[in-house]
C-alpha cells in the first residue's frame, strides 16, 4: 500500500516537473518574440522621445554640445514666434477636408457595395492612390495644379473659365492641397466604410422595411449607426493624421506662397534640418504632440454620445 501510495506520489512529482519545464519553456518562447518590438520601441522610440523632452530645454545644433536654456525655446515659441501660430492655423486649415473626405468615401462605399458589373475594377482604381509613392502623387498633382497647362485649368477652359493659379496664389494654394488631400484619403476609407458596410446585419434593414421605411431613413438610422465605430477610427486616424501632414507640402508647395502652406511639421523640419535649431524644433514638436492628445483625448469623451458599439 505504501508502495503504491510512493509510486503515485512519485509520478505526480514527475508530472509536474514536466509541466513546470514546459511552462518555462514557453514563457521563454514568448520573450523572444515579444522582445523585437519591444526592444525597437525602447531603442527607436522611447530613448528618441525622452531625448527630445531634454532636448527641448537646450540651444543644439547637432555640431556643439547642447547648452541647458532653461523655458527660452517654449517662451519663443508662445510668446516671439508669430509665423508658428500662423504654421498652428495653416494645419487645422488644411484638415478642413476630413469630413469632406469621409462624406465622399461613405457614399463611394455606398455605392461601391451594390451589386453591379465590374465592381473590382472600381474599388480597385479607388484604392490605388493609397498604395501609391506620396512623391509620385504629389508630382502629379503639381501638373494638374500648373496655371498654364494643368489638366484642371484646362478642363476650366472649355467651360469658359479661367483657372486661378492654384499653387503659387496666396489665396488658393490652401484650398489645392485640401482638394489633393481629400483625394488621397479616399481609397482607405473607401475600404474601411465598405467593411462596416458589409458587416451591418441584413436583419436590421429587414425590420426597416417592415416599418416602411425609406432610403434615407435606413441610411440615416440604420447604416450611420451602426458603422459608427468606423466613422470615429476613421476620424480620429484622419485628425491625428492632418496634424502631422508634411511630405505633401513640401514637395508641392514648400511652404508657399508666403508660408500660406506651411504646416506645423513642415516649420518643425525647417528649424530642425535648415536652420539646425534643434533645441527649438523639439519644443515645437512636443507642444504639437500635446495638441494632438488634447484633441484625442476631446473625441473619445465625446464619441460616448454617438458611437454605438
Amino acid at each position: 500500500m505504501n508502495t503504491q501510495t510512493a509510486s503515485a506520489k512519485t509520478s505526480k512529482t514527475a508530472t509536474d516537473v514536466k509541466k513546470k519545464r514546459k511552462f518555462k519553456s514557453e514563457y521563454m518562447w514568448g520573450y523572444i518574440f515579444v522582445a523585437p518590438p519591444i526592444l525597437g520601441f525602447l531603442f527607436f522610440a522611447l530613448i528618441p522621445m525622452l531625448f527630445s523632452v531634454y532636448v527641448s530645454f537646450t540651444q543644439f545644433d547637432l555640431y556643439t554640445p547642447a547648452q541647458l536654456n532653461g523655458l527660452d525655446n517654449y517662451k519663443r515659441l508662445f510668446f516671439e514666434d508669430d509665423l508658428f501660430w500662423k504654421t498652428v492655423i495653416n494645419t487645422f486649415y488644411a484638415s478642413i477636408g476630413i469630413p469632406f473626405g469621409m462624406a465622399l468615401s461613405l457614399l463611394i462605399a455606398i455605392a461601391l457595395n451594390q451589386k453591379v458589373k465590374g465592381l473590382a475594377l472600381f474599388r480597385t482604381a479607388f484604392f490605388l492612390p493609397t498604395v501609391c509613392s506620396i512623391v509620385a502623387i504629389s508630382l502629379l498633382w503639381r501638373w494638374i495644379f500648373n496655371s498654364d497647362f494643368g489638366l484642371l485649368n484646362v478642363l476650366l477652359g472649355y467651360v469658359g473659365i479661367s483657372g486661378p493659379s492654384w499653387l503659387s496664389d496666396e489665396n488658393w494654394a490652401m484650398p489645392a492641397m485640401i482638394i489633393q488631400g481629400v483625394w488621397g484619403g479616399l481609397g482607405i476609407n473607401m475600404i474601411l466604410y465598405l467593411a462596416a458596410l458589409q458587416s451591418v446585419p441584413r436583419s436590421l434593414y429587414e425590420a426597416a422595411d417592415i416599418d416602411g421605411a425609406n432610403g434615407w431613413q435606413k441610411l440615416r438610422y440604420v447604416t450611420i449607426p451602426s458603422i459608427s465605430p468606423t466613422t470615429f477610427f476613421i476620424l480620429t486616424t484622419s485628425i491625428i493624421g492632418a496634424l502631422q501632414d508634411f511630405q505633401r507640402f513640401m514637395i508641392m508647395t514648400e511652404g508657399g506662397p508666403d508660408y500660406s502652406t506651411t504646416t506645423v511639421v513642415y516649420y518643425l523640419f525647417l528649424n530642425a534640418f535648415r536652420y539646425m535649431e534643434m533645441g527649438y524644433a523639439s519644443a515645437m514638436a512636443w507642444v504639437l504632440g500635446i495638441i494632438i492628445l488634447i484633441i484625442t483625448f476631446i473625441n473619445f469623451k465625446l464619441s460616448k454620445r454617438w458611437v454605438h458599439y
